[in-house]
């Protein structure tokens, strides 16, 4: 257990890094408003890494008595937020646009058919091509990686909530803004983050 603790506070510690390596490229009410959105972001990423270890149940929604991969997504955004998602992977999928793999950012989630049918698991993708989730039954909360074949093969696709549903965008910013934000092109510097190769298996 010391162990895990030790590579939590790890993890938490360079997901601080990444976030204070990446700015807005311009200093207008529009780029203000991203690096909110950006924090809020960084926020949910951070509550989610806060929860590795946490055991495997089918249709959990609590850490105490164990998590699936759409309750694990459910929990972190309404502890965060304070907003309910839909309850399944599904579902979710409707939600926010559309993000291409290429230009995927912290606290963007992530989508696979792992049950033979599309849309049927979840992550909350962390940077640097990790997300982390809820595997199945026997497992326990992990981070993957997409560059894996196992996701890469499964891969649907990504959606962004944060900033892009009304009751995510932060009461600051005129809903005028809210698309515009969501556009605006960020200067990243490498990403600090590695993870041990142990957190990497489907």
């Amino acid at each position: 257990m010391p162990s895990r603790r030790s590579g939590l506070y790890a993890r938490l510690f360079l997901v601080a890094t990444l976030a204070g390596a990446i700015a807005p490229a311009h200093a207008s009410p529009a780029s203000e408003a991203a690096s909110k959105v950006w924090s809020g972001a960084q926020d949910v990423a951070m509550y989610a890494l806060g929860l590795i270890g946490v055991n495997y149940k089918f249709g959990g929604e609590s850490p105490d008595t164990g998590l699936d991969c759409s309750g694990l997504v459910r929990h972190v955004f309404q502890e965060v937020t304070g907003v309910a998602l839909p309850r399944t992977a599904k579902e979710m999928s409707a939600l926010g646009t559309k993000v291409s793999a290429g230009d995927l950012k912290p606290g963007d989630l992530v989508f696979f058919n792992t049950r033979r049918f599309a849309f049927s698991h979840v992550g909350i993708y962390l940077g640097d091509n990790r997300f982390v989730h809820a595997p199945s039954r026997g497992s326990e909360v992990r981070i993957a990686s997409i560059d894996q074949s196992y996701w890469q093969k499964h891969f649907n696709g990504a959606r962004r909530v944060i900033g892009v549903l009304p009751s995510l965008v932060p009461q600051v910013i005129s809903p005028a803004l809210a698309s515009e934000f969501a556009a605006q092109p960020f200067v990243a510097a490498p990403s600090p983050l590695a993870f041990e190769r142990a957190d990497l298996t489907p």
